[in-house]
């Protein structure tokens, strides 16, 4: 089940940092969040809603630009040059490549924020089309010879991996061993038509090119698309579902040079406070940092059992070394279609 998460809880003041005061001389700030597919309308809001607290009490204009597209693809162009003040990817795993390659983000990043810097959370659950006509009911439905199922490429979105994951894990459980597992998730990739690089992309493939009977989504997305076409689709809990815990970070290469750390860490501090938990929940996110926002959006939230990548994988370095790697056992699996 989902475990209760830390309480999170700034003063007031909590957006001003050392040396800046309500008399700063009004300027213009830019900062660039580089994000993942399915965070876009969350952040459209939630940029608008801090732009707003950080006017009122430094005098400073601040402007946030957007980025979105595959996780890992996001992460690989920050590597090459797209100048991210932070980074909010779908994995630990996407900004710790940040971490590695070049020191765009220091280590122990996770420990500058709560919940190892995971202000929200997510879980994948299934999206059909209005009616059921295949009558998919859970995870093992997706392996049947004549189901479409959308999901994104692994290889590049960060949304994928969960879905893989949370697929693989089901089916070793139910069927008894990482051998099945593999078997299991052989068959449903087969049922799998195209890869598209994100999951905005995925959702737009099955919503608007009509392609597959399923579509393996996160939460958040599932439920933008039921918002957004009435009356398609129905949402799907599955029997099983992992925990998504979508990491933030301040790329500490990049606001040293331009001089943004102040309200980098600003920004990505408001997403803890209870109006960023709000909007966070409001877009269909789990919020992790506010029971008083856990309580308000309980109904939309069902609960499930989950688990936790660490758990069931020994962590995201063992499960992207062993599945998401070149030659690992998505490559396997994918090339023998």
């Amino acid at each position: 089940m989902l475990s209760r998460r830390a309480i999170v809880r700034f003063p007031a003041a909590f957006l001003l940092p050392a040396g800046v005061g309500i008399a700063t001389a009004q300027q213009r700030i830019e900062l660039l969040n580089v994000s993942y597919d399915p965070t876009r309308e969350l952040y459209a809001e939630f940029n608008a809603a801090f732009a707003r607290e950080w006017k009122a009490r430094t005098g400073q204009v601040v402007v946030v630009k957007q980025s979105h597209g595959g996780s890992g693809k996001q992460a690989r162009s920050i590597l090459d040059g797209l100048e991210a003040d932070v980074a909010t990817l779908a994995l630990a795993g996407d900004t710790e490549a940040l971490v590695r390659h070049g020191g765009f983000v220091q280590p122990g990043w996770q420990k500058r924020l709560p919940n190892n810097a995971s202000p929200y959370t997510s879980t994948v659950v299934l999206v059909v089309r209005a009616g059921n006509p295949k009558g998919i009911k859970d995870w093992e439905d997706l392996a049947r010879p004549g189901i479409g199922v959308i999901t994104p490429n692994p290889k590049t979105s960060g949304g994928a991996r969960w879905n893989y994951l949370a697929a693989w894990e089901y089916a070793r459980r139910r069927h008894g061993g990482d051998a099945q597992a593999r078997e299991f998730v052989s068959r449903l990739y087969g049922n799998v038509p195209v890869l598209d690089t994100g999951a905005r992309g995925a959702s737009i493939t099955f919503a608007q090119r009509r392609m597959g009977d399923v579509l393996i989504a996160w939460e958040n997305e599932a439920h933008l698309l039921a918002k957004e076409f009435p009356g398609r689709f129905e949402l799907l809990t599955p029997s099983l579902g992992i925990l998504a815990e979508p990491a933030v970070a301040v790329v500490d290469r990049v606001v040293d040079r331009k001089g943004t750390r102040a309200v980098a860490e600003a920004y990505l501090r408001y997403l803890y406070s209870e109006e960023g938990q709000d909007i966070v929940a409001r877009h269909f996110y789990r919020p992790a940092a506010s029971r008083q926002a856990q309580a308000r959006y309980a109904r939309q939230f069902p609960t499930l059992e989950l688990f936790t990548v660490d758990q069931a994988f020994g962590g995201w370095e063992q499960a992207s070394g062993r599945h998401f790697a070149d030659g690992g056992s998505f490559d396997q699996i994918y090339t023998r279609k």
